[in-house]
C-alpha cells in the first residue's frame, strides 16, 4: 500500500486527487496550514493522516514538522496547493509577489527536501501541479507566472539530481481548471465564470495518477493538459 503527502486536497485538482488514491486503498496524508484546517480535511477524507504547514510560512515549516510524527514511509509528494493574485508589473508590490513565491515555489522546495529521505527509500515520486503560466506569462500574470516558471526550475533541477536516488519528478501544466482559484482569477478579470467551459479537476486526477502507476521503466517528465472545449 503507497502512501501519498498531498497539499491542497480542499478542492479543486488535490481534493480529485486524494479521493481518488484514497478509494482505491492507498494512504494520504494531507498537508494543512493549521490544526484546525487539519481536522476539517480529516473529516472530509476519513482515516487520512495530516501534518500543519503554513505554505504561506516556508521558513517555519522544519520547525513546525519537528513537532510532529513525520510519515515512515511516503511514496509520493504531490504538490498541488497554489494561489494566485493577478495584476500589472506597475502595481504589484513586494508583499503580493512574495506571497506567491512563498507558497508556489519556496514551500514546495522545502516540502520536498523534508520529506526527501522517505523518497529515497522509497525510490518515489514528486509531482509539481504547475500551470500553463508556468510555461508562457501573459499581463496582469507576472507574479503567478514567475512563482510557476520556478516551480518548473525546480522539478528539472530536482529531476536530474535524484534521479540516480530512484525518485521520479513530474511536472503536470493544466490549462484552466474548474474551481475555486478559477472563479477568483474570473473575478479578478472582470469576467463571468462558467465551471463548465474549463477542464474538469478529474480529469487532471486522471493524468497525475497515470504517471504515479507508470512502470518503473518509464518516467512522465512534463504533461501538459490543455482544456478540450
Amino acid at each position: 500500500m503507497a502512501t501519498h503527502v498531498i497539499t491542497g486536497a480542499g478542492s479543486g485538482i488535490g481534493a480529485a486527487v486524494a479521493r481518488r488514491l484514497q478509494e482505491r486503498g492507498d494512504d494520504i496524508v494531507l498537508v494543512a496550514r493549521d490544526r484546525g484546517r487539519a481536522r476539517q480535511l480529516e473529516e472530509q477524507y476519513p482515516g487520512a493522516g495530516s501534518m500543519v504547514a503554513d505554505l504561506a510560512d516556508p521558513e517555519r515549516i522544519s520547525k513546525s514538522f519537528g513537532m510532529q510524527a513525520m510519515p515512515e514511509q511516503v511514496d509520493s509528494v504531490l504538490h498541488i496547493a497554489g494561489v494566485v493574485d493577478l495584476g500589472p508589473v506597475a502595481e504589484l508590490r513586494a508583499g503580493t509577489w512574495l506571497q506567491q513565491l512563498k507558497a508556489n515555489l519556496v514551500s514546495p522546495a522545502e516540502l520536498t527536501r523534508l520529506f526527501l529521505p522517505q523518497l529515497r527509500v522509497a525510490h518515489g515520486h514528486v509531482v509539481f501541479v504547475n500551470s500553463g503560466a508556468g510555461l508562457n506569462a501573459h499581463a496582469q500574470w507576472g507574479a503567478y507566472a514567475a512563482s510557476k516558471h520556478g516551480l518548473k526550475a525546480l522539478a528539472d533541477s530536482l529531476r536530474e539530481e535524484e534521479h540516480e536516488n530512484g525518485v521520479r519528478v513530474t511536472s503536470v501544466y493544466p490549462g484552466r481548471t474548474a474551481s475555486p482559484m478559477q472563479a477568483k482569477v474570473h473575478s479578478q478579470e472582470g469576467k463571468t465564470y462558467d465551471a463548465a467551459q474549463w477542464i474538469d479537476p478529474e480529469s487532471v486526477a486522471t493524468t497525475i495518477v497515470m504517471a504515479l502507476d507508470l512502470p518503473r521503466d518509464a518516467e512522465v517528465n512534463d504533461l501538459t493538459v490543455r482544456p478540450g472545449r
